[in-house]
């Protein structure tokens, strides 16, 4: 990852949280910061539409306030602000292109608010060239200041898998880019669906699982000596086995297959699970 980390803040605590994860986030893998605040898109709980430069003077005392409370704490950073007249949406799918990773609030206006994927978010974690994260406001994983430390029980980045091959490689290589600065476990995901044929657990399977789960890891592990790794194999509901392995989770990795045409977007159910109910932030991840 060389690219910066991209946030963009709509004035929500959503968005501060986000932006301290991308703080943390960027320091640890020496990438630069860019806060992005799009005067255009009109929060919804504004009942009279302000004037335009109302709006942009609300944006640069967003952007401003939360790059001073970054770098108070994060002093080292390499930080820079943004105030566009672009739609939100379409100015961080622009600056995806280049960027390591983009990151959302999940609370307030556009974003999975109350748990319900809105406009904006959904749009750009379904379309972004680059791993996309979706952060709540006050997610206890997250490091937001000197009064919010991150929950001592969260040291693992789990990664769902909907396969071993090498779709999964980019979903991997982000989880273990993630942890391995921090020394966090990486926990690999499979489940194994029940069947009418199979209503039961099926062990022989789960073994057979594991080996291949193994192999898939090895090299991964080779490449990231100082990540302990951990192959997780379960039977029964994609998403619930992800949920119930996400315990431990700082960060819950899932993939979505590229899609040819910028018009058209979608998140599979799994992905739609975990941005709904997995407490902890959500990677995205975008793959063949």
């Amino acid at each position: 990852m060389t690219g910066p980390v991209v946030v963009g803040l709509d004035g929500s605590p959503a968005s501060m949280t986000a932006a301290w994860w991308a703080a943390h986030e960027a320091a640890d893998q020496r990438l630069p910061v860019e806060l992005l605040y799009s005067w255009t898109t009109q929060p919804l709980d504004v009942p009279v539409r302000q004037e335009a430069d109302i709006r942009q003077r609300h944006g640069r005392d967003v952007l401003r306030r939360t790059a001073a409370e970054l770098l108070r704490r994060r002093g080292e950073l390499r930080l820079t602000t943004e105030l566009v007249s672009a739609p939100a949406a379409q100015a961080l799918l622009e600056r995806g292109a280049k960027a390591s990773m983009l990151v959302l609030g999940s609370r307030g206006y556009g974003s999975v608010a109350s748990f319900l994927l809105g406009s904006i978010s959904l749009h750009v974690l379904g379309l972004a060239p680059c791993p996309a994260i979706a952060v709540r406001a006050g997610d206890p994983a997250v490091e937001a200041g000197w009064n919010h430390p991150a929950a001592a029980d969260r040291d693992e980045v789990v990664v769902g898998l909907a396969e071993c091959g090498a779709a999964a490689d980019p979903l991997l290589e982000f989880a273990f880019a993630v942890a391995a600065p921090r020394g966090w476990r990486v926990r690999a995901v499979r489940a194994l669906p029940l069947s009418a044929l199979a209503p039961v657990r099926d062990e022989d399977a789960e073994a057979e699982e594991r080996v291949r789960l193994a192999q898939a890891l090895a090299p991964w592990g080779e490449r990231f000596p100082g990540v302990p790794v951990t192959g997780h194999v379960a039977t029964g509901p994609a998403a619930q086995v992800l949920l119930t392995a996400s315990a431990r989770g700082c960060l819950t990795v899932v993939g979505r297959r590229r899609h040819p045409s910028r018009l058209t977007w979608k998140l599979g159910p799994v992905s739609h699970a975990a941005l709904h109910h997995v407490p902890c932030p959500i990677a995205v991840v975008p793959h063949d």
